[in-house]
């Protein structure tokens, strides 16, 4: 890992991987499953371990999984200082284990294993807002297509404007301090960034990227497959990118 103590500040990275991943139908846990020769983790952790200034990195695994010596592990090749730690019954759980692993760092990022193409840049922008002052930072892209409300009865109640919203992706970035005192307020939020949000904090969005989005489905894994066969294809064939 990076030398924190040359670094702006020090970062440490809770990786979730608990995830059953049941709507891509592998027979094990979605972040096992592999992509190009090697576990959706595997290529998450890569990633991560090239972030400046990174301190701690954390996973989180399922409960019946959490040993990296399992032949599921292979190809997923930690620091000898990271720590993995067991997930819980929900998404929250899981992060609230994985925050209490983290130690102190300044500033925390949670990123989700399933958006394991995430590039480099995206998890420096999250870095540099949050080192900037922001109380937490999360990358976003804007949405092409029109977005209605609907009531109940599935009745169309408006139309927002497109141009104010943003599909959020991860790593979402915090201060220690700010994220660890979300999760202990006991509120609850379908992500980080709400639940620092109903903390009381403003959440900044910075430039997301189109590869990190999230392997889901079947049709999700196999476009990760064409992604990283396009980008192995001029140095497979002997040709300059």
């Amino acid at each position: 890992m990076t030398d924190a103590d040359a670094a702006p500040c020090s970062v440490g990275v809770v990786v979730v991987a608990a995830g059953s991943g049941t709507r891509l139908g592998a027979g094990l846990p979605k972040a096992f499953v592999p992509l190009a020769g090697r576990p959706l983790l595997g290529h998450a952790v890569a990633t991560v371990t090239r972030l400046p200034g990174l301190r701690a990195l954390v996973v989180v695994a399922p409960a019946d999984l959490n040993d990296p010596g399992a032949p599921e592990w292979a190809g997923v090749h930690l620091p000898p200082d990271a720590v993995v730690v067991a997930g819980g019954a929900s998404r929250t759980d899981s992060v609230a284990a994985g925050l209490a692993a983290v130690g102190e760092v300044d500033v925390v990022l949670v990123h989700d294993a399933a958006r394991c193409l995430t590039p480099l840049a995206v998890f420096e922008r999250v870095v540099e807002a949050v080192r900037a002052g922001a109380a937490g930072a999360v990358p976003g892209i804007p949405l092409v297509d029109t977005v209605k409300t609907v009531d109940a009865t599935g009745v169309i109640t408006g139309t927002p404007d497109r141009a104010s919203l943003r599909a959020v992706q991860t790593p979402q970035g915090f201060g220690r301090e700010v994220l660890v005192a979300a999760y202990r307020s006991g509120l609850a939020a379908t992500d980080d960034a709400a639940l620092v949000e109903l903390a009381g904090h403003h959440v900044v969005v910075v430039e997301g990227d189109p590869l990190a989005f999230k392997v889901t489905t079947r049709d999700d894994l196999e476009h990760a497959e064409r992604v990283l066969a396009e980008r192995a294809g001029p140095a497979a064939a002997g040709l300059p990118d």
